[in-house]
């Protein structure tokens, strides 16, 4: 990228422009922007649209198009994807998963290894979340899952995939959720004061790039999805695409675990709603 010195001033958005870069972003990776969003995309785009040397949203989009403009394309999806994530978010899906979906996917199982996907996994906090989970079910049902667990975690943004496969947290992202006592179990104290989460729950986890637009055949198919909290950026027919998706990623009666404002919409000859008191989950058809 062209980097450029002074003072950086927030662009000025167009109308026109703003309608030009919502377009381009809903294609790109499915984030659909509301009205009156200027200020958002204004503050999130000023730094790389001045290290660009690109004033206007118009002229910014003309040069993501441009061969060779792919780095600046990941920059801009980069900043306008939503990375706020918790530990044990709701923390319901997490006591299902342990108490009602575990056990029943163990006994199915048998020798054959459990295989759990979680899209949009931002920084890592919640495929680690599901790698504790699965930890404190094998201490308290030994001899359980002989097959071993994959979690498979994916995001757009590298820069997110690159934090998670890290696995090192500051105490304000540990203090967002973690209880103390899974804290002292899971992780290990550095000398900057930092935290890393420990290998046993670490190597459970693939970290691995994924647009929801695009397919997911790669990916194999999964006994739980987790797809929590995204699917509300997206219009409703993509949504409906990717819940399509992630069904055909399913194993037959496989679960799909929703955030708790997302909902199947038409879906339900696809899916059976399971009512679990508290949180709703669903079985694939």
């Amino acid at each position: 990228m062209v980097l450029t010195t002074g003072v950086k001033s927030r662009p000025q958005i167009s109308a026109g422009g703003f309608q030009l870069f919502k377009s381009f972003l809903e294609d790109a990776c499915g984030i659909l922007l509301g009205d009156n969003k200027e200020y958002l995309v204004s503050s999130r785009l000023s730094g790389i649209m001045h290290d660009n040397q690109c004033p206007t949203l118009e002229e910014l989009v003309e040069k993501m198009k441009r061969p060779g403009g792919n780095r600046l394309k990941e920059a801009v999806v980069d900043a306008m994807t939503t990375n706020e994530t918790l530990w044990f978010r709701d923390i319901h899906p997490y006591n299902i998963l342990e108490n009602k979906l575990l056990p029943e996917v163990a006994a199915k199982l048998g020798s054959q290894p459990l295989k759990i996907w979680s899209a949009a996994c931002s920084s890592g906090q919640e495929p680690y979340s599901i790698s504790m989970v699965i930890d404190a079910f094998k201490r308290s049902k030994p001899g359980q899952l002989r097959g071993g667990e994959r979690i498979t975690a994916t995001d757009i943004s590298a820069s997110m995939l690159e934090h998670a496969r890290q696995g090192l947290y500051d105490m304000l992202a540990l203090g967002r959720g973690l209880p103390k006592e899974r804290l002292e179990r899971h992780f290990i104290k550095q000398a900057d004061g930092k935290w890393k989460i420990k290998p046993e729950i670490q190597t459970r986890v693939d970290f691995k790039p994924l647009n929801l637009l695009g397919s997911y055949a790669m990916l194999g198919k999964f006994d739980v999805v987790f797809c929590r909290n995204v699917l509300i950026y997206f219009s409703s027919e993509v949504k409906e695409q990717i819940l399509r998706k992630i069904h055909a990623s399913l194993k037959p009666g496989g679960y799909l675990l929703l955030g708790a404002s997302e909902s199947l919409g038409q879906l339900t000859d696809l899916y059976e709603m399971v009512h679990c008191s508290p949180g709703i989950i669903y079985r694939a058809k």
